[in-house]
């Protein structure tokens, strides 16, 4: 065995590092979720959740990965056949298309370069020529984590309204709750899916649903099969601090802390700290030479940075490498992209030393696999950090 010391690097975009005061929090014992004290526990995480979505509405939390919380989008308020408009703009958008078809949905899917976000232009052309309003919601990755490209809600949400067209508007916010800023109920989102292991800077096991007043109204109506994703349970329960399912007791404890923390931070200051962090690592990207996935300035994620590597190199070899070296944890190719760009994290629980270690593993790794890179990347990031 290889004994290492210091602590591992998680720089992968999620599950993210997962802060000391959220660890103690989940540590403590379980308590009865049936009774007053967690009661209490539902009324502060319910009551301090929805403005991290940006949202007075319902937030419906399952024990569940990002993938529940898909399903539940898509089965609460849509029926059997329904249409659906889709985009590819990365592994994560493809997946939760695939999940709608085999849910026996008709998917219309709008192809896409992985380097672009949804193009509203699109959206509203695909709606316009949708006179008879067949399709019934479309579907949006705001944060595609496998490109490290940010699609533009609010310009989709006024594409909608120019077509004058009534789907419902479903948005993945897995990998941008927290991190990006979002507005659910300014943007006119119907449903937005997030999840905790990422910008919540908790474990895996929680999803989300924040549900505007029309798909709640799309719900009474709605045939598709639902028992354990329905939302009408849940929110019923809720009402007296509890839940219809056995919830995640110790992950609430978590949720509760990772809330405290968020707004002590201030999510405006959240939000400038992601940007900031972005912004360097993109720097030090460019002053090595390589080229970032995303191709609009527009676009580029706040939460990770995917890295283009140059032909005849290997990304997947190049984080076998900083992992065995460095003991640092950098996200994969997925998809199409295997083995051609590796992914930067920088969302959740992170500061500048995280960052200028993260960058510095990143500088190290390449130089010592024969990767053609000019040597100022980190130095150029550092300065980058230094003129805030």
């Amino acid at each position: 065995m290889t004994v290492r010391s210091g602590r591992h690097f998680l720089q992968i975009p999620g599950p993210t590092n997962v802060p000391d005061r959220v660890l103690r929090a989940i540590a403590a014992p379980t308590i009865d979720h049936r009774g007053p004290e967690f009661a209490e526990l539902t009324a502060d995480v319910l009551g301090n959740l929805g403005a991290v979505f940006g949202t007075s509405r319902p937030v419906v939390i399952y024990p569940a990965s990002g993938t529940g919380a898909w399903e539940a989008a898509l089965v609460n308020t849509l029926s059997p056949g329904d249409r659906v408009l889709c985009f590819e703009t990365g592994h994560f958008a493809t997946l939760w298309q695939q999940l709608a078809g085999r849910l026996g949905l008709d998917v219309e899917l709008v192809p896409g370069d992985w380097r672009h976000g949804v193009d509203p232009a699109q959206v509203a052309e695909r709606l316009g020529d949708d006179r008879e309003h067949a399709i019934k919601a479309v579907m949006v990755v705001h944060n595609e984590t496998s490109t490290g490209v940010t699609s533009r809600i609010p310009e989709i949400r006024a594409a909608v309204d120019e077509a004058a067209h009534p789907a419902l508007l479903l948005v993945d916010t897995i990998s941008s709750l927290g991190s990006v800023d979002y507005r659910h109920d300014e943007w006119g989102v119907d449903v937005t899916v997030a999840g905790s292991q990422k910008g919540l800077m908790l474990p895996p096991g929680l999803s989300f649903n924040a549900v505007s007043d029309k798909a709640l109204a799309a719900a009474r109506t709605a045939r598709m099969p639902r028992s354990y994703w329905s939302w009408e349970p849940v929110l019923e329960a809720n009402r007296a601090g509890s839940f219809p399912h056995t919830p995640a007791t110790n992950l609430l404890f978590g949720l509760r802390e990772s809330l405290r923390m968020l707004h002590e931070e201030g999510l405006s200051a959240v939000f400038a700290r992601h940007q900031r962090h972005a912004e360097a690592t993109r720097t030090a990207v460019r002053g090595w030479g390589l080229e970032v996935l995303c191709a609009d300035e527009r676009e580029h994620s706040p939460a990770l940075t995917a890295v283009v590597m140059p032909e005849g190199h290997d990304a997947d070899e190049l984080r076998e490498r900083i992992l065995q070296r460095y003991d640092m944890s950098l996200g994969a190719g997925l998809g199409k992209l295997a083995g051609t760009v590796f992914r930067i994290g920088h969302l959740g629980h992170f500061n500048d030393l995280t960052l200028a270690g993260t960058l510095a593993g990143v500088q190290l790794g390449l130089s010592t696999s024969g990767v053609p890179i000019a040597p100022g990347g980190l130095t150029a990031a550092l300065e980058r950090l230094e003129a805030e």
